[in-house]
């Protein structure tokens, strides 16, 4: 993907969760939008001892290769993201799955991880709050929005549920589905490009009117 000079993310560096059973028009939109804006587009995956993987799309089985290794990201690599996404489809469900009952997968402890960040802005979508399950106190207490068949499972792990199609909490927003990840983007965008010089932990503070809650319909 060429970036483009002098974008207003020009330096920014975004890393995706990626997985077999994604979205493929949410995946390519991201990989095509910011890099619009200037930014490195970094795509992780668990790669089990591979030097890469080879996933297919929900819907077109489109193959999507892989090579960045999530569980090579240490806490100065993850301190240097300015964004990292858990988007939606199964890609947070399969990256969930950890080999013994009761074990966080290691997908699930680099988002732990990046939570304990606030300098890096987390963004999740649809399905992508499965990924959240094992580690619910990172969203108690927290606004958000998901896909309609989370509701309940967000409300178990005490977070505000939020009819909207985007919700920004902090560092933390989320988008309602897949089909709205233009309007997620958009805002993650714009976030990004508001962050201080010195990564400020409040770098999110809105360059969103009502950065809260963003609607713009179903």
């Amino acid at each position: 993907m060429i970036l483009r000079d002098g974008g207003r993310l020009a330096g920014r560096t975004v890393a995706i969760l990626m997985e077999t059973d994604y979205v493929e028009p949410e995946i390519d939109y991201y990989q095509r939008r910011f890099a619009e804006e200037g930014a490195r587009v970094e795509f992780l995956t668990r790669l089990w001892g591979q030097s890469s993987i080879t996933f297919s799309g929900h819907e077109y089985r489109l193959p999507f290769t892989v090579d960045g290794d999530l569980e090579a990201v240490d806490d100065e690599r993850l301190r240097g993201y300015d964004a990292l996404i858990v988007p939606g489809g199964m890609v947070s469900d399969r990256l969930r799955y950890a080999e013994r009952p009761g074990e966080l997968a290691p997908a699930t402890r680099l988002l732990e991880r990046a939570f304990a960040e606030p300098s890096v802005l987390k963004g999740i979508v649809c399905h992508g709050m499965w990924l959240v399950a094992p580690i619910p106190h990172t969203v108690t207490g927290r606004a958000l929005t998901c896909h309609n068949n989370l509701v309940a499972d967000v409300r178990n792990m005490g977070a505000v549920y939020t009819d909207q199609d985007v919700v920004v909490n902090g560092d933390l927003v989320t988008g309602r589905s897949a089909d709205h990840c233009h309007l997620f983007a958009r805002t993650m965008i714009d976030l990004i490009a508001a962050r201080v010089a010195t990564r400020d932990t409040r770098w999110w503070r809105s360059a969103v009117p009502n950065a809260r809650r963003v609607r713009h319909g179903n």
